[in-house]
């Protein structure tokens, strides 16, 4: 390190000490002056979202990884900062929602129904905070947007090309926890096999009445092996990361899987006909952007095929496989659901308040 040279006397110094002082003065002047030609500077404060995902996490191949898709969009088009929350159990959400609130977050979204009761009570606690939730129905509190989504309509639509797929007409139904929004799958699911065959068979199993319903493959293995046994060559399962399992055992047994929320055509190519496909992060970054420019807006949401927030794949791994009468019917039964010529049964709508 070099040494700085020896000030032989306090005159010496001072003269040198006056001399930074003035020079600085004039820099200072310079700069003020500068800036106020150039008028006010702009707020460079970034718009921060928070997004606190429900237990089962990164990885599930399914509604948390396309909530998570639809942040990263908005970090790279709308140039966003962001944090995920990662809770592991029911303490852990209402923790997370807590501390995204006291932060400097504009916006903070609860991934799934069961960070309802946090989500409302918390929105309630931070009025000047704005919250949204997907799949929770929170009406009542302004600053919540609800975002729901018509599962019913892609349900339908994979129902219908597993009905003309299968030979044994016998189709199978595995979901996850026992609750409405997953008779919502199930009752679209049935009706669009229906729609197809009348005389085909749906068969249904649940995996429990709990949250731990969402993440045990092993069981969703066991239940659609069962059902295989049964005669199904199709199994549509609504489970979360117990879908794993599903997928796994019409691979085992060379039947075709139906994946659901997210792509999972690509999980067992071949084996997975296709995927509903509830695109979460379509209505992530639409809530996103929506409040970037002013327009948030408290209340229920719904993302059906017309706004683009349900749908089957690509068929990326199997269009080969299907007859092209069979891609063209499906075509159809896409324009006549949007058309309304085809009316499918809102199970969760349908039930008693």
């Amino acid at each position: 390190m070099k040494k700085m040279p020896y000030i032989k006397s306090l005159k010496t110094f001072a003269a040198a000490l006056l001399a930074a002082f003035l020079l600085s003065s004039v820099l200072s002047i310079f700069v003020v002056a500068n800036d106020a030609f150039a008028g006010p500077k702009k707020n460079r404060k970034k718009f921060k979202v928070g997004l606190v995902l429900d237990t089962g996490g990164l990885g599930d191949k399914s509604f948390n990884d396309s909530a998570y898709l639809g942040l990263l969009e908005a970090e790279r088009k709308l140039k966003i900062l962001s944090d995920v929350g990662q809770p592991s159990n029911k303490l852990e959400e209402e923790q997370h929602l807590i501390a995204f609130a006291q932060q400097d977050y504009d916006l903070i979204i609860g991934v799934g129904f069961t960070m309802q009761d946090e989500v409302a009570k918390i929105a309630k606690e931070y009025p000047e905070k704005k919250f949204a939730i997907i799949d929770g129905i929170i009406p009542d509190v302004p600053n919540v947007a609800s975002l729901l989504f018509k599962e019913h309509e892609g349900s339908f639509m994979v129902g219908a090309l597993g009905a003309m797929m299968s030979k044994t007409k016998k189709l199978g139904f595995v979901g996850g926890m026992d609750i409405p929004l997953i008779r919502k799958f199930e009752t679209g699911y049935r009706e669009g096999i229906k729609y197809i065959n009348a005389s085909s068979e749906v068969l249904v199993k649940y995996t429990g009445s709990d949250p731990s319903a969402w993440n045990d493959p092993v069981k969703g293995r066991e239940i659609t092996l069962s059902l295989i046994t049964q005669g199904c060559d199709v199994v549509f399962h609504a489970a979360g990361g117990t879908g794993g399992g599903v997928i796994r055992a019409c691979k085992e047994k060379e039947v075709y899987a139906i994946g659901v929320d997210s792509d999972q055509d690509g999980v067992e190519p071949g084996t997975v006909l296709t995927s509903m496909v509830k695109r979460c992060n379509v209505a992530v970054f639409k809530t996103i952007q929506e409040t970037m420019e002013g327009k948030f807006a408290g209340g229920i949401h719904n993302f059906g095929i017309i706004e683009d927030g349900v749908g089957i794949s690509e068929l990326k791994y199997t269009r080969s496989k299907i007859p092209a009468e069979y891609l063209k019917k499906l075509e159809e039964i896409k324009q006549q659901i949007v058309s309304g010529a085809i009316k499918i049964t809102d199970y969760m709508a349908s039930q008693p308040k």
